[in-house]
């Protein structure tokens, strides 16, 4: 997830405003966003957000957090479509402010002068961020890389970068996703061949997963889909949203009117592809739904084939592979990248960061977007072309101005999880309780007492994922918080709290002493 802040002059702008994935280090987490705490407490100072592309790692969040900011948005027509649409959907289309910036552009807000340049991503009109201020430029490149075949849109425009290298520029902050990569990420123009022959010599139902935004990628596989006689049909949510904003903004013009999905399951099995969301294991997408037989309108088996045309997002490797080893089960033939060229990263090779730093001579380095390993590498690598690297941490506030940047100070970060209509602190006490309950389970007990503390009944005890409900352990444990009850103090038994809290404690030791856990355990008492 991205949220990126410049001060100049006591004014702030925001760059970038994403989601991330919880992972296995957080296994009840599905969504999580940055914590704006800090900017929200400063945003009388805040000018604007600027949005460089229309990747969920740089949009997801946006519909968010706005309201705890409450500033304009600003950013391409692409950038803009998507978020009109995201935002909608939260029931904020009439609240936002949306400047948008024809690409390549210009804005003057405060004290920062912006310049919009035309970079290439895997994502229709991604920018880098100039920032001219009175201090010197900074170069914020978002995600780029350079491929003189991007198929969607132009290339990197590197007479931009050169220009700006020849005005001079203090400092470059870069992408690092791919810095341990050699060589060059690769051209979107090989993939689209790739698949075109690919999908050709398929029998069956044919399925491609990518990222709902890679509207190149989407072009090629309807493209090549088309080649091969087939109606290609859209499915996921997403998907059809990425779609709709590209139409708007005048892309996929050589590509047929997709196929609903009600009709998509009444086509001939070879006279079909669909194109899906899911590339990344999450358990709502419509591949999620196909790999566990559950989706509504379509189903895959013996004879078809699904082509992951992505790359796994560290961390969600086991979400990945379970929909993969799902589909093998159904019989289907799963094919990936690890297997054939159906994919390429939309992030720089040092070829490529070799390339820019050459071009734009930063003064300073600041390596970003990526593990603490990339930012590492990185920075050798800038400092082999002449720059000074500094490398930073999220809440780092680095001084640029004066010469001499240093880390000077930190701001407080965090990231809040997306729960429903709410975002809950990740660290705090709900998703806490939640994990421990994910590990250790809960424990839910009810009893009544009179005012002298006596049971009223035989006390209810339930343990989901702990017990069978209809075994015989919540009996017992029911007995045994009979038991402990009885056996109180009759003092502490007049005392609603201090008899609820004993009453837990008798539970969990009755469980830790069955399964060695410590559950979370939960008592409601009612004195009649």
């Amino acid at each position: 997830m991205n949220l990126n802040v410049y001060r100049c002059d006591g004014k702030l702008l925001a760059v970038d405003c994403g989601i991330g994935f919880g992972g296995p280090d957080n296994p009840a987490v599905e969504v999580m966003v940055p914590d704006p705490a800090w900017l929200a407490a400063r945003r009388d100072d805040l000018l604007a957000l600027v949005i460089t592309h229309a990747h969920e790692d740089h949009i997801g969040a946006v519909a968010h957090l706005w309201p705890s900011l409450r500033c304009p948005v600003i950013g391409g027509p692409f950038v803009s479509s998507v978020l009109r649409r995201k935002l909608g959907e939260a029931g904020l289309g009439h609240d936002v402010e949306i400047d948008t910036v024809p690409l390549p552009g210009r804005r003057k807000i405060g004290p920062f002068d912006l310049e919009f340049l035309r970079v290439t991503h895997s994502v229709p009109e991604a920018s880098a961020l100039v920032i001219r201020t009175r201090h010197g430029n900074v170069l914020h490149t978002g995600d780029w890389k350079l491929d003189p075949h991007p198929l969607i849109g132009p290339p990197t425009d590197e007479a931009a970068f050169a220009r700006l290298g020849e005005e001079g520029v203090l400092a470059m902050v870069c992408d690092s996703t791919n810095a341990m990569v050699e060589g060059h990420s690769g051209s979107e123009a090989e993939v689209r061949r790739n698949l075109n022959a690919l999908i050709k010599g398929l029998k069956g139902r044919v399925a491609v997963t990518c990222f709902s935004t890679n509207l190149a990628r989407v072009e090629s596989i309807a493209l090549a889909g088309q080649a091969a006689g087939r109606e290609v049909a859209l499915f996921g949510r997403s998907l059809r949203n990425a779609v709709a904003s590209a139409r708007e903004c005048g892309y996929l013009e050589s590509v047929r009117d997709f196929v609903s999905e009600e009709e998509a399951g009444s086509l001939p099995d070879d006279g079909l592809l669909i194109i899906c969301t899911g590339s990344q294991g999450e358990p709502r997408s419509a591949l999620a739904k196909i790999a566990a037989d559950t989706h509504p309108n379509i189903s895959l088996g013996d004879g078809d084939t699904v082509i992951f045309s992505s790359r796994m997002i560290p961390g969600n490797e086991r979400g990945i592979l379970l929909v993969q080893d799902e589909l093998t089960r159904a019989g289907c033939n799963v094919m990936t990248a690890e297997d054939h060229a159906v994919h390429v990263s939309g992030h720089p090779a040092r070829d490529e960061l070799k390339r820019l730093y050459a071009l734009v001579k930063p003064k300073f380095a600041v390596p970003v977007h990526g593990e603490w390993r990339h930012m590492s590498h990185h920075a050798d690598l800038a400092e082999d072309c002449g720059a000074e690297a500094i490398v930073i941490e999220d809440g780092d506030i680095l001084r640029l101005s004066g010469g001499d940047p240093k880390v000077v100070d930190s701001a407080p970060v965090g990231r809040l999880v997306v729960d429903g209509n709410r975002l809950l602190p990740l660290e705090g006490g709900v998703m806490g309780a939640r994990k421990r309950m994910l590990f250790n389970g809960v424990v839910v007990a009810s009893l009544a007492v009179d005012e002298a503390g006596r049971l009223v009944g035989r006390p209810r005890v339930s343990a989901p994922g702990l017990f069978e409900a209809e075994g015989p352990e919540p009996a017992q444990l029911a007995d045994e918080l009979a038991r402990g009850v009885g056996e109180l103090p009759k003092g502490l038994r007049k005392e609603d709290e201090a008899l609820t809290e004993a009453a837990r404690a008798v539970l969990r030791k009755a469980v830790g002493r069955r399964l060695k856990k410590r559950p979370n355990v939960e008592v409601h008492l009612l004195r009649v």
